[in-house]
């Protein structure tokens, strides 16, 4: 399982590195927002991948940690999808001013001479 889940995420940010490397802002933003996923899904990992552990205890006296879930991890990634969602917004904004004032959706705002 953690081959599975360290495959794809190498994946997912390799991709990502690769869309930031192309021409387009387009491509660009679709790049930072896949690195994204890869760090989001880095981060919940790193809160141990467990099949079947309770999300809280209810039972008296003192909880194991090893049988709960982390959940701080589940914290950080649910506060950085909603980052993540906002500075998307801001992006795009941004692009389709850029594009609006420039003519182009090339990064270095001018077209290559094919």
């Amino acid at each position: 399982m953690e081959l599975v889940i360290a495959i794809a995420i190498g994946l997912l940010f390799g991709s990502g590195i690769w869309l930031i490397l192309r021409p387009r802002t387009f491509q660009v933003i679709i790049g930072l927002m896949l690195m994204s996923y890869a760090v989001n899904l880095f981060i919940f990992v790193m809160g141990r991948l467990a099949i079947d552990k309770a999300p809280l205890t209810l039972a008296p006296g003192a909880p194991n940690p090893g049988d709960y879930a982390d959940p701080l991890s589940q914290a950080l990634v649910l506060t950085a999808i909603v980052i993540g969602f906002a500075t998307t917004a801001l992006y795009l904004v941004i692009m389709i001013g850029a594009r609006g004032l420039t003519g182009t959706d090339h990064v270095d705002g001018e077209e290559s001479e094919e």
